[in-house]
């Protein structure tokens, strides 16, 4: 592995480790949270699903600056943001100002989950594309259990009521870190072809380790010279219908799991099943744990094995998982294979869809709308999300088990499309996928 392909790979995936951080360290805040404002169950999904916004509408509005300044700048935007979020989380001073800067914080996952995958897919050799993209699942996991242990730590140092302060603002460092290091890392080389630049794009094809960087311009260069660079190319096109399809499936169904909800609300269910606030804490990082590992495993095997055989086992796998917690809520009996169950579920999730899907979504579009349809994909991620999250604690709190039979059913849904509908993408390169989707 060329060495400065990988710490460029691995640079851009520290978005990722940021988005998973900040997405489920709310987890070890909300019955504090809960609290301190006297939220209401419905009040509570809001707070949580107030970054969600965030993230639905930097998902949205991240592929037109990532296209006009580049991926680089834009991921340095982000990294600010980061920064700003965690700062504003640690000192707010009302339940208002505490969402907004939430809010701010989803701004910079929802652009991080469109311009991470999509920067490193375009600098990445098709043979190895796989793995390098599924950095940034492999940082996002980290972050989660990053995220449980600095919990799990806090918890432990005796802070009292501002203990939450404590836990939101550690994620400062990692925004820091990632800001810096944006600087030593090159600019997308297919972003520079389609702006003009052959030659620097050349430079950089050569430094990753590109065998044959000459042929690799030329066959950039041959997939867009019959576009006209100055047009706008719309997404919503009949030619782009199966590509289209193809993202907002695998961001409706990755969702539709309840991966994030479950991962949000992880203290509150094992709190709901009986444990103290300690032992939820600890059980939370054995559940991140397994989700690193898993995507480890993934990762390793994503361009031997494919996607699709990834997401049909995981699909299997979650429904038996999901099914069996419905059970225990549903009977009020084996609460103590919980925390079993929803290792099993979080490590064929992570096996799968976790590995998947920013793969996927860097894979399935042309050039000339890879970033819009990126951002397609991301939107329905998040704005599903968003929809869980905010829904669930009330769900819940009217029916223990009826989210978990309704993410069952969604998961057993996934299998049949995916089996029925989504191709295989491994090995491909960008170029080649872009005339196998035409044709």
């Amino acid at each position: 592995m060329n060495r400065y392909l990988l710490k460029s790979t691995i640079v851009a995936a520290l978005g990722g480790l940021l988005f998973g951080f900040d997405t489920v360290v709310i987890s070890g805040a909300t019955d504090t949270l809960s609290k301190v404002y006297n939220l209401t169950p419905l009040l509570l999904g809001f707070t949580v699903a107030s970054a969600l916004l965030g993230t639905v509408l930097g998902s949205m509005f991240a592929a037109a600056p990532s296209e006009r300044y580049g991926r680089r700048q834009c991921l340095q935007a982000l990294a600010v943001l980061y920064v700003v979020t965690a700062l504003g989380c640690a000192l707010a001073w009302n339940w208002y100002a505490f969402v907004w800067f939430r809010f701010v914080g989803g701004l910079a996952i929802g652009g991080s989950s469109v311009i991470g995958p999509m920067y490193i897919a375009e600098i990445a050799p098709a043979a190895k594309r796989g793995r390098l993209v599924g950095l940034f699942q492999f940082n996002i996991v980290a972050g989660i259990l990053i995220a449980y242990l600095s919990n799990y730590a806090i918890g432990l140092l005796g802070f009292g009521v501002e203990e939450w302060r404590w836990k939101l603002g550690v994620a400062i460092l990692p925004a820091v870190f990632f800001f810096v290091n944006l600087f030593g890392i090159p600019q997308s080389p297919r972003w520079l072809i389609r702006r003009g630049f052959i030659e620097e794009a050349r430079q950089i094809f050569t430094r990753i380790g590109e065998p044959d960087p000459d042929r690799e311009v030329a066959d950039v260069v041959r997939s867009v010279e019959t576009e006209d660079r100055t047009k706008i190319e719309p997404l919503f096109q009949h030619k782009y219908r199966r590509p289209i399809f193809l993202a907002i499936a695998i961001g409706f169904f990755n969702q539709m799991s309840g991966i994030n909800a479950i991962l949000y609300y992880l203290n509150d269910i094992f709190k709901s099943a009986g444990f103290d606030k300690v032992s939820s804490d600890l059980q939370a990082v054995a559940i991140g744990a397994t989700n690193l590992l898993f995507t480890m495993i993934a990762m390793s095997v994503i361009d031997r094995l494919g996607r699709k055989k990834l997401l049909l086992t995981g699909a299997a796998g979650t429904a038996v998982c999901l099914a069996g917690v419905a059970v225990i809520f549903a009977t009020g009996q084996g609460e103590h294979f919980l925390v079993w169950l929803l290792i099993g579920f979080i490590g064929f999730f992570a096996f799968s869809q976790g590995a998947v899907i920013w793969v996927y979504l860097s894979e399935v579009f042309p050039n000339l709308v890879r970033a819009k349809g990126q951002s397609l994909g991301s939107f329905t991620h998040w704005i599903m999300n968003a929809i869980i999250a905010f829904t669930f604690p009330l769900v819940a709190h009217l029916s223990r088990p009826a989210p978990f039979v309704f993410f069952a059913v969604m998961t057993v849904v996934q299998f049949f499309v995916v089996w029925l509908v989504f191709p295989e993408t491994a090995g491909i390169t960008l170029e080649d996928m872009q005339q196998k989707m035409e044709s």
